[in-house]
């Protein structure tokens, strides 16, 4: 196997785990990060830290590297479209910019016959109050572009409704999507990979649990009906075929209360819901995400033990430098702690996160929620 140089453009902790399967695996990495200096660049080969608008850093970047791939979907799709000019850059501009803005995301579902949630496309104050006329009932407005983690979102029920010039206040010059909120059963997601020369596999549907907006718990093997969870699955693979993508591709659904799946989000990259593949997996996502872009056949998918997946937030930071005592975690059996190198803690910032794998889904929940009750 020829050693190769791959280029990764962010520089969180995606690109973080995504640089240690490339050391395992004798690749060579580096990392742009935009200015951004969390901790990933520590094991890449070489991080660039010029803004994704200088173009030495361009420059430099392109020279040195045989294949791109990204570690988070906000990228500038012109930059992203200039490098797969001059270098093989996986998953492609076009689909990054359909998974980075909710409209074109949401008319993609819409016109590939993708069950999503229904939704109108508003820009002024009088399109809201047509929207909300044609959308009756409690709904959810929500940026086209730069949300995550419930930022950039605004929900208004039916009762207690603010007035539409209000709530436009908050997106005033901004295209806005208004989506009917779902009374929801459940939520999921699929890890989807897909190769160059489209060969799919997926992962096990994750069951996840969200506080706040921001994703708590991931369970696998999710506890739903085998119907569900193959559904889940093909629609999954579905959705990266439409979109020709190549890599890994998170695809999260809500369930209605009828049991109807819903594609909510598409993130165009290893996700939050797919870190229990690092202890709990045959392949990894993150050495998914290496095969794909070099080429390399994709690996098994299968779940070696359930295992329960809990995100650690910079609350539980004794302070803003000061990790807690990780004693208690890492005396439950089956529990693995991955932390990303962040040098701040700040509330609701993602830090790290815990695996907790057993011999059943039970078992292995039980001792994540006495983790959760030592952290407190």
């Amino acid at each position: 196997m020829d050693e190769k140089t791959i280029g990764v453009l962010g520089g969180g902790q995606l690109g973080r785990m995504l640089a240690l399967e490339a050391r395992r695996m004798g690749y060579k990495l580096v990392q742009w990060t935009g200015g951004d200096q969390s901790g990933a660049e520590l094991f890449a080969d070489q991080a660039i830290y010029g803004s994704f608008d200088d173009q030495a850093a361009f420059e430099q970047f392109v020279s040195q590297v045989d294949a791109v791939t990204v570690e988070f979907e906000n990228i500038p799709k012109n930059l992203v479209a200039k490098i797969s000019a001059l270098k093989p850059t996986f998953p492609s501009s076009e689909a990054i910019a359909i998974c980075q803005d909710r409209e074109l995301e949401k008319t993609f579902l819409r016109e590939n016959g993708i069950p999503t949630t229904p939704f109108r496309i508003v820009q002024s104050a009088e399109e809201l109050e047509s929207a909300l006329a044609e959308l009756p009932g409690d709904v959810i407005i929500k940026t086209a572009r730069d949300g995550y983690d419930g930022k950039g979102q605004l929900a208004l029920p039916v009762e207690n409704r603010i007035s539409n010039a209000e709530a436009w206040s908050h997106f005033t010059g901004l295209r806005a999507i208004v989506e009917k909120k779902i009374n929801l059963a459940g939520e999921i997601s699929v890890m989807v990979v897909r190769g160059s020369d489209g060969q799919v596999v997926t992962y096990d549907p994750a069951e996840n649990e969200h506080k706040n907006h921001i994703l708590h718990l991931s369970i696998v093997p999710a506890r739903l009906s085998q119907e569900t969870l193959d559904l889940a699955r093909e629609i999954a693979q579905s959705v990266a075929e439409k979109l020709e993508y190549v890599g890994v591709i998170g695809v999260e659904f809500f369930i209605d209360q009828d049991g109807k799946l819903l594609v909510n989000e598409m993130a165009p990259r290893p996700h939050n819901s797919g870190h229990h593949t690092l202890d709990a997996c045959q392949t990894s996502q993150f050495e998914q995400q290496l095969r794909a872009v070099i080429g390399l056949p994709l690996g098994a998918t299968g779940l070696l033990k359930p295992v329960v997946m809990l995100n650690l937030l910079g609350d539980i930071w004794k302070s803003e430098a000061e990790q807690p005592d990780w004693t208690a975690a890492l005396e439950i059996p089956g529990s693995k702690l991955h932390l990303y190198g962040k040098k701040t803690a700040k509330a609701n910032r993602k830090m790290g996160h815990l695996t907790f794998t057993a011999d059943t889904v039970e078992e292995a929940l039980q001792n994540a929620e006495k983790c959760i009750e030592a952290y407190r």
